[in-house]
């Protein structure tokens, strides 16, 4: 884990920001799911800072999202699920050439861990609904189908488009 120097932190804080306003303003939310596109900033952090630094921008984003903008209870799983999406999204793709199978990994990965099988188990807990619940599965399954290769496709080509050796430069 490498300390932060206050510019470091300061974009930090701004893709962070960008994450709570991706989050919370300009995502369509129900009660049982949520299609946006806060991915993105996750990203840009997590090739920038690594997995720990995106995990802790994943985990403020969460906590200053529920403060500012909450729609239901605060539940620490969900916290623990922005954690763990930044702390993927580093592995995949800190320090390491953005391609194709990397980004299909990264995104198939948080599918999979934290929509599919992490927050049924919450939303389950929450609502004290059954975990084979329709209601949580039916609209859960058929979003992760659709995002998947819009969210690959995404970060493919903002990775491509993005200087990102620019921006690494100018942190360093």
């Amino acid at each position: 884990m490498e300390k932060l120097s206050t510019r470091k932190m300061a974009i930090l804080a701004l893709l962070v920001a960008v994450e709570v306003v991706l989050t919370h303003q300009f995502a369509i939310e129900t009660q049982f799911i949520r299609i946006g596109f806060s991915f993105i900033p996750v990203f840009v952090m997590a090739v920038l800072f690594g997995p720990f630094w995106t995990g802790i921008g994943g985990v403020l984003a969460d906590l200053i999202g529920m403060a500012l903008f909450a729609k239901s209870a605060f539940f620490i799983g969900f916290t623990f699920n922005a954690f763990l999406g930044g702390v993927i999204y580093g592995l995949f793709f800190y320090k390491k050439e953005l391609t194709w199978f990397r980004c299909l990994g990264a995104v198939l990965c948080n599918t999979v861990i934290i929509n599919l099988i992490l927050t049924p188990l919450w939303l389950s807990m929450m609502y004290n609904i059954p975990l084979d619940s329709w209601a949580i599965w039916s609209v859960r399954l058929v979003k992760s189908a659709i995002m998947l290769p819009i969210e690959v496709i995404i970060l493919l080509i903002l990775g491509k488009a993005l200087p990102i050796d620019y921006f690494k430069r100018q942190l360093s």
